[in-house]
């Protein structure tokens, strides 16, 4: 009984290690631009689409060294591991441009208006605010259930 309690455990350690691994990819940025998206996990399958860097994607699952993943529009591919990071950034997903502010406020000031399909990197949240920096270094706060993910 000793035995087989030390290996669940053995097993239990190691799952989570493994699992918790994946989960923490959840979401993944782009890490270079004209990053190929496949059609299957391998250099061989033609590439549906290309990337610019930033871009974050949903993980569906992981296959070797391939993920299989998804974007706020819902298209799918898979993206070789090593052109994809943790994920910092996020997109703008708003049918019209949205207003970033300089507090986390709808009666702050506006300091740009971004358009839909923009890739701003993450610095914070705020109750129902992220902060957030565009490439051109205006930074701000919108408002999070207008951006992805």
């Amino acid at each position: 009984m000793k035995t087989y309690f030390t290996k669940s455990l053995i097993w239990a350690a190691l799952s989570t290690f493994i699992f918790s691994s994946v989960s923490a990819a959840d979401f993944l940025s782009v890490t270079t631009d004209n990053a190929s998206i496949k059609t299957g996990p391998g250099k061989n399958h033609p590439t549906s689409m290309e990337l610019f860097q930033g871009y974050p994607l949903k993980v569906i699952k992981k296959d070797g060294e391939w993920y299989q993943v998804t974007d706020f529009e819902g298209d799918t591919g898979f993206v070789h591991q090593g052109v994809v990071k943790k994920c910092d950034t996020v997109i703008v997903i708003s049918e019209k441009s949205v207003n970033m502010r300089a507090e986390p406020s709808q009666t702050a000031a506006v300091v740009a208006d971004v358009e839909r399909g923009v890739v701003l990197t993450k610095i914070g949240s705020k109750e129902k605010w992220t902060q957030v920096r565009h490439t051109g270094g205006t930074s701000g706060w919108i408002f999070s259930s207008l951006l992805w993910p």
